[in-house]
């Protein structure tokens, strides 16, 4: 929709596309990246009872800026037994894996790189370059620790998909559609039609739908903190153990690649849940623009309910960073086998049969 807004403009495809490709970089991505940082730098230091950055910007908020142009202005180091071809393309890789994910993302009804009819299994699906990039940069860097990291994470993170695709099956059972854009718009604008609280499921398969869409939720948010190697599933970097795990060796802007990798897969997995579970851009109270006839403003309004609600499950990313202790890694692997795995299954056989009703 954007795109053909764009073309109309332009007269150019290639033009409409090249822009339209870049727009969630430039717009929200790097934006959103060095806010989230300066945001968890002062959500940890307020829950320790601290100030965090106060010297570059008020409050310290130009922090971050200043911490990326350091970064550019770093020596690229490359160690001398690296394999150099796939030590510099693996920080390219994560990014790409992150970045791709937002092609298939709804911010409004109008904002979407591509409404593409697969979009659950694409993001998913694209999402493995994201452990292809961090096995490469292990194995690359000739170094014991990274390596260690890297195994870590693939184990983890491919572990961990398992339950998120089982809660995905469920909800693609229960709407019978692959369209992240046609799974928000089935949301409709109130709240009472979220997948939270049933859904479009009416009557008795409404009341029964709750509860297992509540653990659903509890479980793919569970999972998808796993999949971004966040606290505390953040045993690939493990400070205390393997130094900085998979990106020991990289430095300068290579580092930072990893970094904004690390972010953009926060939000990406927080507007999953969101569109999944909580209406995606719909509102929860209806729009303002139609109430008072001015319908342009109907997809602003659906990007700031989108974004707020993405906003708000990267800070509770942040509340347990700063909250809980990090898992050994037989604890975290149990954890994933043991239990999210079962509770997935049984929710997805009991979706199936309150289905039948």
């Amino acid at each position: 929709m954007i795109y053909e807004w764009l073309y109309n403009i332009t007269g150019s495809s290639i033009l409409s596309m090249f822009v339209v490709s870049l727009l969630p970089l430039f717009v929200f991505i790097l934006p959103f990246a060095l806010l989230a940082v300066l945001a968890e730098r002062k959500v940890s230091a307020h829950m320790q009872d601290r100030l965090g950055p106060m010297r570059v910007g008020y409050h310290g908020i130009l922090q971050t800026v200043a911490d990326i142009i350091k970064l550019l202005q770093k020596e690229d180091l490359v160690p001398a037994a690296t394999d150099k071809k796939l030590f510099n393309f693996a920080p390219l890789l994560v990014f790409a894996g992150s970045y791709a994910v937002f092609a298939a993302i709804p911010f409004s009804s109008i904002f979407i790189g591509s409404q593409i009819q697969l979009g659950i299994i694409y993001i998913v699906a694209v999402t493995g370059l994201v452990v292809a990039g961090i096995l490469m940069a292990g194995w690359a860097s000739n170094n014991k620790y990274s390596l260690l990291g890297a195994m870590r994470s693939a184990a983890q993170i491919i572990s961990y998909e398992i339950p998120t695709l089982l809660i995905i099956l469920t909800i693609i059972m229960i709407t019978g559609t692959l369209s992240l854009y046609t799974l928000s718009e089935l949301q409709t604008s109130y709240f009472w039609n979220w997948m939270i609280l049933g859904g479009p499921a009416t009557g008795l398969q409404k009341i029964l739908y709750i509860p297992l869409m509540i653990i659903g939720c509890l479980v793919i948010y569970i999972s998808t903190l796993a999949e971004v190697n966040r606290t505390p599933f953040d045993i690939p970097e493990a400070e205390s153990e393997l130094v900085s795990g998979y990106h020991t060796e990289y430095s300068g802007m290579k580092f930072a690649m990893f970094f904004l990798a690390e972010y953009a897969n926060m939000f990406a997995v927080s507007a999953i849940v969101a569109i999944i579970f909580f209406g995606g851009y719909q509102s929860p109270f209806g729009y303002l623009g139609n109430a008072i006839g001015l319908h342009w403003l109907v997809p602003i309004e659906q990007f700031f309910w989108f974004t707020a609600k993405g906003l708000f499950f990267v800070f509770v990313q942040m509340w347990l960073r700063w909250t809980l202790p990090r898992f050994r890694v037989d604890q975290l692997m149990a954890f994933c086998w043991k239990y999210l795995i079962p509770i997935s299954f049984v929710i997805l056989l009991l979706a199936g049969l309150i289905s039948l009703i």
